[in-house]
């Protein structure tokens, strides 16, 4: 992080946009995953090398477009972040790369990428427009205000969901809207509470919401949404048309281990703040997630709707 100062300044732009986080983006593939089993065009393999080829590029947008809301949640936030332990390496605030500059890229990028959208599936770019607006006005407002803070970080994650969705032209149970809610709901209070615990007396310094919460309340509100998630995706397994009937109960328990395992981390170990290295760096969990890819898809594959 400290080398960020010595970096060039495309370097330390692409650093801004914070590459290590387009992994929320993957959701944008969820809409395909689900659809493997169907017959007809998609089991078709040159109908579903376009369609996954159609996803990668949604996904390289979503990734952008993403990665210009980081921009300028950076640049509103750089007077916060020189005094946070971590974040005041970041190339804003350390002053390696120049607002102006920041602004002025980030802003050509979220136009081509915007335009771009509305070329590979115009509903896609209503979407994608949407999804912009909403990081830019969590990044201006709601970030701030309690409660809807974290409701705002669900509905980005809903949103990459619905994107998945429109842009291949493909029918998904509201259900996986619901569950994908409730997930990024789960962690984002995780990652305030993570925030909250080692931020102490500067929590309001920090963040403006921050200071509103305390670790009881915090908590408490894990507390509810957790179970939240298991039966929303549990209904999911069950109700969805696309799925095999009752088999996906199969990749359940991989679902509620997972939840367990990451709400253990952040208690345990006062993790969460970044949730994209907790993913990464604990093994049990990647175990997890990746029991539950291979559930899946041999479910999908195996009982075909």
């Amino acid at each position: 992080m400290q080398s960020s100062a010595k970096t060039s300044l495309p370097a330390a732009f692409i650093l801004s946009m914070r590459p290590k986080q387009w992994t929320k983006n993957l959701l944008i593939f969820m809409a395909l995953f689900f659809t493997i089993n169907q017959a007809g065009e998609v089991a078709e393999i040159e109908a579903g090398l376009r369609l996954l080829a159609k996803a990668g590029i949604a996904f390289v947008l979503f990734c952008l477009l993403s990665g210009v809301a980081y921009v300028v949640n950076d640049i509103l936030d750089r007077e916060n972040d020189r005094i946070h332990p971590t974040k005041r390496f970041r190339p804003i605030s350390s002053g390696s790369l120049p607002t102006p500059v920041a602004l002025a890229a980030s802003s050509a990028i979220g136009v081509l990428a915007i335009a771009a959208s509305y070329v590979l599936e115009p509903l896609f770019g209503l979407v994608a427009t949407l999804y912009l607006a909403a990081l830019l006005l969590y990044s201006l407002f709601f970030k701030k205000i309690p409660i809807v803070d974290v409701l705002s970080i669900s509905a980005g994650f809903i949103m990459r969901a619905v994107a998945g969705a429109v842009v291949l032209q493909l029918p998904i149970s509201p259900w996986l809207y619901i569950c994908t809610g409730f997930g990024a709901l789960f962690v984002a209070l995780a990652k305030r509470r993570s925030e909250l615990a080692f931020a102490g007396d500067q929590a309001s310094k920090q963040r403006d919401s921050l200071g509103a919460y305390t670790l009881p309340i915090l908590d408490q509100l894990i507390a509810i949404v957790t179970p939240a998630a298991i039966v929303s995706y549990t209904l999911y397994t069950v109700t969805a048309d696309n799925l095999p009937d009752n088999y996906m109960l199969l990749t359940v328990p991989f679902v509620v281990y997972g939840l367990f395992r990451y709400l253990f981390i952040v208690q345990r170990y006062g993790l969460g703040e970044t949730p994209e290295d907790v993913l990464f760096s604990d093994a049990p969990l990647l175990i997890a997630v990746g029991l539950w890819l291979a559930t899946a898809a041999g479910v999908l594959v195996a009982f075909r709707v």
